[in-house]
């Protein structure tokens, strides 16, 4: 089974406003690098009920997908992704348990569930050290953290989200599973970095 639009790479990148967090979505150029703008993402800050819209170009006219959490205020809140039309993609949600340690995710869609963690045990535990030292936790450190999404019958790789160095946040996204459609895939990517520390 193939998504009706699969997408095997693209780059995320983010862009920090003083109300909104904001995302662009690019495929590939020509020349491995960053190529032509497939969505535009928004996150408002302060919501009750966490919803990112992703539009087809920044003038924000033509809403193209869009991912919305199904609780208010629920670390164990699950999302549901929804085409321009309303109609359901797939969805997420984080594992909260397993991610007090090891941030972990469960993805959906039609014919498939993934379960993502971040590649290194270290790294994960080592972010969580950090914060809690006294004034020092208070330091942005760019700490590289990867995730790596396997499918939970197989255990073959689904996806995997790869940060760059960068002074913004900005990921490398790998779908070598043809299931899963671009537009859960880029809501996924967005998530982890709009919800990691939630």
């Amino acid at each position: 089974m193939t998504a009706p639009m699969h997408l095997p790479t693209f780059f995320v990148r983010q862009r920090i406003t003083m109300m909104v967090n904001r995302y662009e979505i690019r495929g590939v150029g020509p020349d491995g690098g960053e190529g032509e703008l497939i969505a535009f993402a928004q996150q408002k800050r302060m919501k009750l009920r966490e919803e990112i819209i992703f539009y087809s170009d920044e003038t924000r006219t033509r809403q193209v997908f869009s991912f919305k959490a199904r609780q208010k205020l629920d670390v164990h809140a699950e999302h549901d992704v929804y085409d321009e039309h309303g109609q359901a993609l797939g969805g997420f949600s984080k594992e909260f348990g397993k991610s007090l340690l090891r941030s972990t995710w469960q993805l959906h869609g039609p014919g498939y569930s993934a379960k993502g963690q971040e590649r290194s045990k270290f790294v994960a535990i080592l972010r969580r050290v950090w914060t809690m030292i006294p004034y020092l936790g208070d330091v942005w450190v760019p700490f590289l953290f990867h995730f790596d999404f396997t499918d939970n019958e197989t255990g073959q790789p689904v996806m995997t989200s790869q940060k760059g160095i960068a002074i913004r946040d900005k990921y490398t996204i790998s779908v070598p599973d043809p299931r899963i459609d671009v537009r859960v895939a880029a809501s996924m990517a967005v998530a982890l970095d709009a919800l990691q520390s939630r």
